[in-house]
C-alpha cells in the first residue's frame, strides 16, 4: 500500500514522463539516442524510444533478486498506466486454488448498458504478463478496465502462483483451475450462463490462455468464447527471428526471457510439455476464435505470428495484428503512450464484437 506522499510523488513523476513526450519528436529522438530505431522494417514511435532510452538506465531485472524485480516493475509500470476506467467497478475477491491454496482475482464490472439491464453479461478470464517471476493483479488493472467497458463484459484477473517460490507446472495448474472453477460459478460473478467465457492474458498470461485452450480440448470440454493472446510467449525454446533481432530492445530482451525460463521451470525437460510449450502441440484445430496481437519491437513478436498462423492454418477463426511502432508491455503503458492507448482500446473493441 502506498502512503499518500507516495502517490503525490508518483503523480508528478507521471506529469513530468507526460510532459516530456509532448516534445516535438525529432527532440526526442534526439535525447534518446539521436536516430531514429528501424528493426526488421518497422520504426518506433520516438515516444517509445524515449521510454526506452529512460529505461534502460535502471539496472536490469536480471541483476536483481525475483522480489526487488517485482518491485521495481510495479514501480516502473506505475509511472506509464493510465488510472482504470471510471465506469467499472471494481472488486478484489478469493477462490478456492489446486492444492488447497487460494487465489486472488479481481473483477472488474462495467456499468450496465441500459438495452440489457440486469441482465448477465459475457465475462472473461484474464491473466496478467510478467514472464512467471513477476506481475500481479496491478500489472494489468487499467488495461483490465479498458476491457471490460469497451467489450462490455465482466473480466476476471487472476493472481496465479509465480516462480521460483512456485516453479512450473503451479501457475499453469492455477491458470487451468481457474478457468474451471469461474466457468462453474459464473453467475457469482454476474457472468451469463448461456454462452462460454472467453480467455485471454498478455505475454505469460497470453501463453497461460493459449495452454488453457490445449487442455480443454484434451479433455474434451467446451471451447472458450474466444481467446486474446497479446504478444504471447507460446515458446521458450525459441532463439531464432525477432528473439535476435529485437533481443536487446527494453523492457523485454532475449536475455530476460532466459532469466525468466531459469527462475520458471525446473529442467529442460519441461520445455517438451507442451503446457509449458503451447507451440509444441502439434493439432491446433478445434480451438477458440483467436485475436492474437504482437509488438514489432519485441522478442515475442514472431512466435506470436507464428502461432496465429498455426492456428488459421488449422481452421481456428484468427485475427492478427502486429503494433508495428511499439514494444513488449505495452498494455501498462496507456497513460503516457498514446499509440498503446490506442492499441488497447482497438483489443478492447476486436474482443466485444468476438463476445456479441
Amino acid at each position: 500500500m502506498r502512503s499518500n506522499g507516495d502517490v503525490k510523488s508518483m503523480s508528478f513523476q507521471q506529469l513530468l514522463v507526460k510532459g516530456l513526450l509532448k516534445l516535438p519528436a525529432s527532440l526526442l529522438v534526439k535525447m534518446s539516442g539521436g536516430t531514429p530505431i528501424s528493426i526488421d522494417g518497422n520504426t518506433m514511435d520516438p515516444r517509445m524510444q524515449f521510454l526506452m532510452a529512460q529505461g534502460m538506465k535502471a539496472p536490469a531485472i536480471t541483476t536483481l533478486s525475483p522480489q526487488d524485480a517485482r518491485t521495481a516493475t510495479d514501480e516502473g509500470l506505475a509511472l506509464l498506466d493510465a488510472k482504470p476506467r471510471k465506469s467499472v467497478t471494481i472488486i478484489n475477491r478469493a477462490i478456492p486454488g489446486p492444492d488447497g491454496n487460494e487465489l486472488h482475482v479481481r473483477v472488474y464490472v462495467p456499468a450496465e448498458n441500459p438495452m440489457h439491464k440486469g441482465q448477465p453479461m459475457a465475462g472473461m478470464v484474464y491473466y496478467h504478463m510478467g514472464g512467471f517471476v513477476i506481475g500481479n493483479l496491478e500489472t494489468c488493472n487499467t488495461f483490465c478496465s479498458i476491457l471490460a467497458e469497451d467489450a462490455h463484459a465482466i473480466i476476471v484477473s487472476v493472481d496465479y502462483r509465480l516462480a521460483p517460490e512456485n516453479k512450473f507446472p503451479a501457475f499453469v495448474d492455477d491458470a487451468i483451475h481457474a478457468y474451471d472453477y469461474i466457468s462453474e460459478h459464473r453467475r457469482d460473478f454476474g457472468i451469463t450462463s448461456f454462452q462460454p467465457l472467453a480467455v485471454g492474458g498478455d505475454s505469460a498470461g497470453g501463453m497461460l490462455s493459449a495452454v488453457v485452450c490445449q487442455e480443454i480440448k484434451r479433455k474434451g470440454g467446451n471451447q472458450p468464447k474466444a481467446q486474446l493472446l497479446i504478444y504471447p510467449a507460446v515458446d521458450f525454446a525459441d532463439e531464432s527471428g525477432s528473439m535476435k533481432s529485437c533481443g536487446e530492445v527494453y523492457p523485454l530482451t532475449s536475455e530476460i526471457m532466459e532469466w525468466f525460463a531459469e527462475q520458471a521451470l525446473s529442467s529442460e525437460a519441461d520445455l517438451e510439455d507442451v503446457r509449458a510449450t503451447p507451440m509444441k502441440e502439434e493439432d491446433l484445430s478445434g480451438l477458440a476464435p483467436a485475436i492474437v496481437a504482437t509488438a514489432g519491437f519485441d522478442p515475442l513478436r514472431d512466435q506470436g505470428e507464428a502461432y496465429a498462423k498455426r492456428l488459421s492454418d488449422a481452421d481456428v477463426k484468427t485475427t492478427y495484428i502486429c503494433y508495428d511502432t511499439l514494444t513488449h508491455a505495452f498494455t501498462a503503458m496507456s497513460g503516457v503512450l498514446p499509440p498503446a492507448k490506442a492499441a488497447c482500446e482497438e483489443l478492447a473493441v476486436k474482443l466485444g464484437r468476438m463476445l456479441r
